[in-house]
């Protein structure tokens, strides 16, 4: 019996990390990309259409605290790398629109994500769930300067509403 409980507890401790990975994550919401600190007015809804003009907001203070960490949040895709089937690299925005109908939000409310094994690109006007681990790296592309970086492990439907 003892053999048949060492193994169990051998497998548990190999499986364990792989299985709850992004049970684990810390789910975030957009403000808290956002130094407490900080007074920055994230725009409602309401407020973002195509009257909204002006350049973004760049360099905008990152939270130092979340770099490293395993997180999760929900938000819209700006695909840059893909196929007809697949998202390999893309910008995840807090609304819909961001960075290609709207001027781009500031850079501390943008995340570069790199997702290897690629995203269904069907489902890229849904908002969706992102897991992975951010950094609180600059990247600047052509639309925007993003102020987090994410190596993306997980990608799930938004199923909040």
């Amino acid at each position: 019996m003892s053999q048949f409980f060492r193994t169990a507890f051998l497998v548990c401790l190999f499986i364990a990390p792989f299985s709850s990975l992004s049970n684990d994550a810390k789910e975030l919401e957009w403000s808290d990309l956002v130094p407490k600190d900080m007074v920055q007015k994230i725009p409602t809804i309401e407020e973002i259409g195509h009257a909204m003009a002006g350049p973004q907001s760049i360099n905008a203070p990152v939270v130092k605290e979340l770099d490293g960490q395993t997180v999760k949040i929900p938000g819209f895709v700006v695909p840059l790398e893909g196929d007809d089937e697949l998202v390999t690299e893309f910008l995840l925005v807090p609304y819909f629109g961001a960075c290609v109908h709207v001027p781009p939000p500031p850079s501390n409310q943008i995340i570069h994500v790199t997702f290897k094994k690629g995203a269904a690109a069907s489902s890229m006007y849904d908002p969706i769930w992102v897991t992975g681990k951010i950094a609180t790296e600059t990247w600047k592309g052509e639309l925007a300067q993003v102020g987090y970086t994410m190596q993306g492990i997980e990608i799930a439907p938004y199923d909040d509403f």
